[in-house]
This record gives C-alpha cells, sequence and structure tokens, in this order.
C-alpha cells in the first residue's frame, strides 16, 4: 500500500530541549492538520542544535566565536549534568517522550545535516516560528531556516513568524542575510518591531503574526500538560539571569506565605535557593503554568502560556531580547504585566480576560490568514 503525500514540511527548533521550542512547533503543526493542511515537522536535527543537550554537550566554535570559551563551556555543561545526575537522565526522557509523542512520526528518518534535506519530496516549506533567524543560537545565519537548498520538489518556502531574537541584526550579518531572505516567497515575523529591518533587503510584504501557541486554546493545550502534584505555589522561569525577578519572587513569597517552585533546562536559572525542578519536560511545563497562583519571568513562551491559561503574572524585560516580549504584553493590552527599570508591576490587579481573548481571537484571525493564503489544501490523491 502507497504512503500518502505530505505536502508541508516545518522546518523550526523541534530537535532542541527547551519548553517553547518544542510546544511552538507542535502548535504549527497541529493547526495546520485542524485546517486540512497535511504537515509534519522535519526531522532535521543538527548537531550544532542538539549537540548543546548531550551528556558532554557540543558547543560549535561558530556559537562561541572563541576555541577557549568553546572548551569551557562543554566542560562546564558536562559539571552540570553529571551534578544533576538522574534529574538530567529524567529531563532527557521527558523531552524525548514529548518528541516522539506529539512531534515526530515513527516513519520519519532524521536529517543530521543540510544536504539530507535535498532528498525530501514536500511541496512546501514553513520555516519558523522560534528564534531561526538569531545567528547568536545557530552560529550563524543557516541556510535550511530560510530554505536556501536544492530539491526537485520544492515549490515554495514561507516564514511564519520567524525571529530575529530582537529587532535587527548586527551589521556584519546583513550581506548573508540579503542573500537567504531571497528564497523566500512569502514572509511573516514574530516581532512587529522586525519587519522594518527585514523590509531593508525583501521587496515583498513582511507582516507581524502571532506565535502558533496561540492558534491552540486552553482546552486544547490540557490534552498535553501533566499537572503537577503540587498546589499552591509561585511558578518562576527564566532565560536569563535577573536580580530584580528574583528579588520580586521572594517578596512576592514573603507576603502570600506561598513556596516558590522554579522549572530549569541546562545552567540558566536563579540559582536562588527555590524549589527547583530539573527533570520536567514540556507537558510538565504546561502543568506548572496552568496550577500555579503566580507566574514570574522573562520568558516569551512563559509569557504566552500564562495569557492563555489566564493567569496572575508578571514580565521581566530581557537584556537583549526584550523586542519580543514587549510586542507579545502589547498585542494582547498587557503592558501592566511588564516590569522595567526596576519597575515593579502589581501582579494583583485584575484582567479583563474577556478583552484580552478578543484581542488574541482578532491576532490568530490574521495570523491564519497569513498562512491559509499561501499554502492551499493538500490533495488528498497524491501518493508517493
Amino acid at each position: 500500500m502507497k504512503e500518502k503525500y505530505v505536502d508541508i514540511g516545518i522546518l523550526t527548533f523541534q530537535c532542541s530541549n527547551n519548553y517553547g521550542a518544542m510546544l511552538q512547533a507542535y502548535a504549527l503543526k497541529t493547526h495546520l492538520c485542524n485546517k486540512h493542511r497535511k504537515a509534519e515537522l522535519v526531522p532535521y536535527d543538527p548537531p550544532y542544535m542538539t549537540g548543546r543537550h548531550w551528556w558532554v554537550p557540543y558547543v560549535p566554535f561558530r556559537i562561541t566565536k572563541s576555541v577557549k570559551w568553546s572548551i569551557i563551556n562543554t566542560l562546564g555543561g558536562f559539571a552540570l549534568h553529571m551534578k544533576m545526575g538522574k534529574d538530567f537522565s529524567m529531563q532527557r526522557a521527558n523531552m524525548k517522550r514529548f518528541r516522539k509523542k506529539y512531534l515526530i512520526g515513527k516513519r520519519q528518518r532524521r536529517v543530521l545535516y543540510g544536504n539530507g534535506l535535498k532528498r525530501l519530496l514536500y511541496r512546501y516549506y514553513i520555516v519558523g516560528s522560534d528564534q531561526i533567524w538569531n545567528p547568536d543560537i545557530t552560529g550563524g545565519l543557516r541556510k535550511a531556516y530560510f530554505g536556501a537548498f536544492e530539491s526537485r520538489n520544492k515549490e515554495k518556502v514561507i516564514a511564519y513568524a520567524a525571529s530575529l531574537g530582537g529587532k535587527d541584526l548586527a551589521p556584519q550579518y546583513d550581506r548573508k542575510f540579503r542573500e537567504l531572505i531571497q528564497h523566500i516567497e512569502a514572509i511573516s515575523v514574530r516581532e512587529e518591531a522586525a519587519i522594518p529591518y527585514v523590509k531593508r533587503f525583501y521587496e515583498g510584504d513582511v507582516v507581524a503574526v502571532l506565535d502558533p501557541v496561540f492558534f491552540l486554546d486552553r482546552e486544547s493545550w490540557k490534552k498535553v500538560e501533566k499537572i503537577p502534584k503540587k498546589r499552591g505555589y509561585i511558578f518562576v522561569y527564566i532565560t536569563e539571569g535577573n536580580q530584580q525577578l528574583v528579588d520580586y519572587a521572594r517578596k512576592l513569597s514573603r507576603e502570600t506565605g506561598l513556596p516558590v517552585i522554579e522549572a530549569r533546562t541546562g545552567g540558566v536559572g536563579t540559582n536562588a535557593g527555590f524549589t527547583v525542578d530539573f527533570t520536567a519536560g514540556p507537558s510538565e511545563f504546561l502543568g506548572y503554568v496552568h496550577k500555579a497562583d503566580y507566574v514570574v519571568t522573562n520568558s516569551f513562551h512563559a509569557t504566552a502560556f500564562s495569557i492563555i491559561y489566564q493567569k496572575k503574572f508578571v514580565v521581566f524585560t530581557h537584556s537583549n531580547r526584550g523586542a519580543r516580549l514587549e510586542n507579545i504584553i502589547k498585542v494582547h493590552g498587557l503592558e501592566n504585566r511588564l516590569c522595567r527599570n526596576g519597575e515593579d508591576a502589581d501582579i494583583d490587579i485584575n484582567i479583563d480576560w474577556d478583552v484580552v481573548k478578543e484581542k488574541t481571537k482578532e491576532a490568530t484571525r490574521r495570523s491564519n490568514d497569513f498562512l491559509m493564503k499561501h499554502i492551499p489544501e493538500s490533495d488528498e490523491s497524491r501518493e508517493y
């Protein structure tokens, strides 16, 4: 029996052991399938992305810009993983379980290097969402995340909610960005502030859309979450050290009498003596946000799910990736949730969630229109 074609291949960070990366990948794939588009995540697992999650981490020179720092990161990462011990193994298992159950199909074969993309059969490629155009993460701008590779079946490349990490890139990337962006037929970005930069190098329309996690509602996310046994806590998740955030969480804990639980992947954490879960995967992360009394974070996706789950939350700005946080807050009219320059937001101020839901609904409608405009419904008759 012949297999049916899958028309759409999504190139994103599904291989990264990161909560937001995996959850946005799941959301985009699920939304397209719900809209009768035959889509799957391309199992592109390059070592420059997956290597940082190995027991002995592989941190390429192109990311650290220094042999010395590559060695230091490798040795430091290995020491951290050994210290975590069983917890590190459990977290890897939770990540693998989620990926196997929700992201990558059994018949799909891993693609480790760019040359392997040439053999794939997809007609359409969606590059994004997440920070696929952030050279600090990928060690330079990578052809794969622009669809800049030869394939006899490829008809169109669409960028959906692609992110630079900020509003622009350093000047040394301009020439390469100009070259690679020409391989894309339709472009949308996640941060509105990035549009002027992209339009410097691209003649077509560039629009801002929502991160795909907003395509799925709270009830949909409840189907993949894992509820924690603990109740009555403040949830903290950070992507960059921030002493003001730590002080805020401690103060809130004293005032409410609630303990602080922190989820952590890799070496970034508060180191503040909070109860830390080193084992949580994406499902556990969702559960922690859902059942928290309060959420304190500087993470984009912890902010996104605080909105989806309608939590009491505050967001602290990120030193070099603040544009994405400010954008998501602005889109939902929640500017009073943002802590800037040491100013504390009142986490107990009531939020009119009906108004927020309408803003989400309108933004997701525009985002969905962009996707559906550029990808027709799948032809069910096509076979391998």
